[in-house]
């Protein structure tokens, strides 16, 4: 899960992606990086790190232009190192191009044994670097057509936003997994964003979502940009996006992904057979289904567990070793107010088990006499290719087990997850979704 943004037709151009890269921190936290096009050439700053380490008042003047693409990396694929940090900017025979994606191309490895056989030396390990070299070698006379041609050899999920030193192109897949929404600067400028989260910090008009297998090209200095359907729209957008993934005050296809979790909680809510005395948000990601869970048992909610807002988010760190410690450094549970209660804790998914584990151990060292774990998803079973990094069945403790020998691991009093068919209820039942990592579909194949 990244984030992409494009930014085009602004003096600002740099300023406000960065901005936006900052709104959505949330979709990746290893690396951030902007590319900017002045009209003659394309300058890119990249680094590891947080949005705020990588960039300060200097470098942003120095990138300088009305044309910037930026990019916040959580690896899927690719190691976490600098060469795989994003946008990769490259030149070839028509110049200087930078390119930024969010997703997984689930034929990487064949596309990229191919273009090695055919002589291509590759500098990193990422799928999106695929896509720079097919470019470079296409023969069509000039950068969207190369890029159209590219496309037809991408299978898998993906946003990408490609700029040459005066075009901004945009482009989703045919199935739209990753979300990408348009919208309109206050200067007159269009940005291009994953969440509408990055709209409102820059007060920027939300225009219309980019539709699954759409390309969008726009160019310096004019206002008009071209819609081209790519791909016939076949919409499956990833359930997992309103699940955790999005920020709560996002809209991710027309749902407020706020309201979305209410109701994730009032369905868990309606099956809940137990008494509580009151009912504890893991948070931050577990508020929203909290409040709908206690809104319609009709029972309090007290925020019993404190997060550290300054410890990243524990599920997007690379290695378990530190996902454990940041458990510990992250929330802290409030003991007096715990103390002798039965509760019901809502979260928003398990996936390798460790994690609600500890919360669970944390709270009963707090004096919690009862503890009831509510999730606000199905069990997650399968691995999610498309750009979430549950890549074997080994990590997922509901892969191996079964939902009490998950509460017997966790050592809950009881546990209890939504059906697929509930989480469908609670997004809303009147279009398809992406829901692989619960029923196994890879409704995307090479």
């Amino acid at each position: 899960m990244c984030a992409v943004v494009g930014v085009i037709n602004s003096k600002n151009a740099s300023t406000y992606a960065y901005y936006a890269l900052f709104a959505m921190q949330h979709r990746g936290q290893e690396a951030s990086g902007i590319s900017v096009s002045n009209g003659k050439n394309i300058k890119t700053i990249k680094a590891k790190g947080e949005v705020s380490q990588v960039f300060n008042e200097e470098k942003l003047k120095s990138l300088e232009g009305e044309l910037a693409i930026g990019h916040n990396r959580y690896s899927t694929a690719g190691n976490s190192s600098l060469n795989d940090t994003q946008p990769i900017a490259a030149t070839c025979i028509l110049g200087d191009i930078a390119l930024a994606h969010n997703g997984n191309l689930v034929n990487k490895d064949e596309v990229r044994t191919r273009l090695i056989q055919d002589g291509a030396i590759f500098r990193t390990n990422m799928d999106t670097e695929n896509v720079v070299h097919l470019i470079a070698r296409s023969k069509k006379q000039n950068l969207k057509e190369r890029f159209i041609e590219s496309l037809r050899d991408c299978v898998g999920a993906y946003c990408f936003v490609l700029a040459d030193k005066e075009k901004l192109y945009v482009a989703r897949d045919p199935y739209g997994v990753r979300p990408l929404s348009l919208g309109r600067l206050k200067d007159g400028g269009y940005i291009i964003a994953s969440e509408t989260c990055a709209f409102d910090l820059i007060e920027a008009e939300f225009i219309r979502d980019i539709l699954p297998g759409e390309m969008l090209i726009f160019t310096l200095g004019q206002e008009q940009f071209e819609s081209i359907e790519l791909f016939k729209s076949e919409p499956r957008i990833c359930a997992f996006e309103y699940v955790y993934f999005a920020r709560p005050d996002s809209v991710v296809e027309g749902k407020s992904v706020y309201e979305v979790r209410k109701k994730m909680g009032e369905n868990l809510a309606k099956k809940f057979i137990y008494k509580a005395d009151f009912v504890v948000p893991v948070p931050d990601s577990g508020v929203s289904a909290a409040i709908g869970f206690a809104h319609y048992l009709k029972i309090p909610l007290e925020m019993a567990i404190v997060r550290n807002h300054y410890v990243g988010r524990t599920f997007i760190e690379p290695t378990q070793e530190l996902r454990n410690l940041k458990v510990k450094l992250k929330l802290n549970p409030m003991g007096k107010v715990l103390k002798g209660k039965e509760i019901v804790v809502i979260d928003d998914s398990i996936v390798r088990g460790t994690t609600s584990k500890k919360i669970i151990s944390l709270l009963r060292s707090a004096g919690a006499s009862k503890i009831h774990l509510a999730i606000a998803c199905p069990e997650i079973k399968f691995p999610d290719v498309y750009g979430i990094d549950t890549p074997t069945f080994e990590e997922l403790i509901s892969a191996h087990k079964n939902i009490e020998e998950v509460r017997k691991y966790i050592k809950a009093d009881s546990l209890s997850f939504l059906s697929i068919d509930e989480l469908v209820d609670s997004i809303g039942d009147e279009r398809a979704y992406s829901l692989v990592s619960f029923n196994g579909d890879y409704f995307i194949t090479k």
